[in-house]
């Protein structure tokens, strides 16, 4: 702690400007990118850095509006305030321009902004810590700053060129995934997030497609993949529910077994596909799920006893008892 207490001081003493640096403001060195895809309009933010919890400070977004990304020495204010210009018709840069203006630490921020339509400005402060750049391209920014090496935003900007064509998440995922590749952040690494959210305004609770975030953890880019994956499983599981729905059996079990596929481990996708095929006349390929699930977890079991009277579970007196004596 008193390491970083005097890394702190020396490095607000040599900045020209006063007041740069706020004690209740994190100081998150790190890589990031925001990004629109061209045809789904969909706005995303993507980072990683070793600093506790990343996610809470770095990335902001809002539907039909647009995506920020605010680090170095962290001013989190430009996050909501460049959204908020941005509804009033301003472009990034004009967004940013009028922040930075009013900014006596702007030379220690590091600042990207990108609209609706594609528009990006970015904005590197000359004290930002080397090393520190960013590259704008086509519908999308990457900038960095403590960097071990001078290939980070190289690598981030390549792989999100060549990935045309994926979903913006996974692309936002794979560039982060580069930067780590070229050195990443000289310190290593802690935390990581990713946000997106729909090209167009949304309600305010149903305005992120994309929320996830790892505090802590040696390898946070490996668990936010893995949690990715998690949230395609578990959309596969949704669209299963609503092509059972519309009675499209077949379809819902191409759903169902994508989504175990991408988590073979999760019971509670296994017993729910189980209980579906149970309800559809198909006992004979239930039964030996439901068997393999009571057997890793007898709570199953007892959650299935309490199906019937909700509905939930249609089956006649006699295939229930068959399961229940499994």
């Amino acid at each position: 702690m008193k390491k970083l207490l005097t890394l702190i001081f020396l490095l607000v003493s040599v900045c020209s400007q006063a007041q740069v640096y706020n004690a209740k403001q994190p100081l998150v060195h790190t890589y990031s990118i925001v990004a629109r895809d061209e045809k789904t309009g969909e706005m995303a933010v993507g980072v990683q850095s070793h600093w506790f919890s990343v996610g809470t400070s770095v990335p902001w977004a809002e539907a039909g509006v647009g995506a920020v990304a605010t680090q170095s020495f962290v001013d989190k204010s430009y996050g909501p305030k460049a959204l908020a210009l941005l509804k009033k018709g301003f472009t990034p840069q004009q967004a940013l321009d009028s922040l930075t203006k009013a900014d006596p630490g702007k030379e220690v921020r590091q600042v990207a902004i990108i609209d609706s339509k594609g528009n990006v400005a970015t904005h590197t402060g000359k004290n930002c810590i080397q090393v520190a750049n960013h590259i704008k391209g086509t519908n999308f920014s990457v900038q960095s700053n403590m960097m071990l090496g001078d290939q980070v935003c190289a690598f981030m900007a390549r792989s999100f060129e060549q990935s045309t064509g994926k979903p913006l998440a996974e692309r936002v995922l794979l560039a982060l995934e580069a930067a780590q590749k070229a050195g990443g952040d000289i310190r290593g690494m802690q935390a990581a997030a990713i946000v997106v959210v729909p090209g167009i305004p949304t309600d305010s609770w149903n305005n992120k497609s994309v929320d996830l975030r790892v505090d802590d953890s040696p390898k946070p880019l490996q668990e936010l993949r893995r949690l990715f994956n998690v949230q395609i499983a578990y959309e596969h599981m949704n669209s299963g529910d609503l092509a059972v729905e519309k009675n499209d059996m077949a379809k819902a079990m191409n759903e169902y077994n994508a989504a175990m596929k991408l988590f073979p481990a999760n019971l509670e996708m296994q017993y729910w596909t189980a209980i579906t095929l149970a309800n559809n006349k198909q006992l004979s390929q239930a039964l030996p799920m439901l068997k393999s699930i009571f057997a890793k977890d007898s709570n199953w079991k007892e959650l299935t006893r309490r199906l019937p009277p909700v509905g939930l579970l249609t089956v006649t007196a006699g295939d229930l008892q068959k399961i229940l004596s499994l």
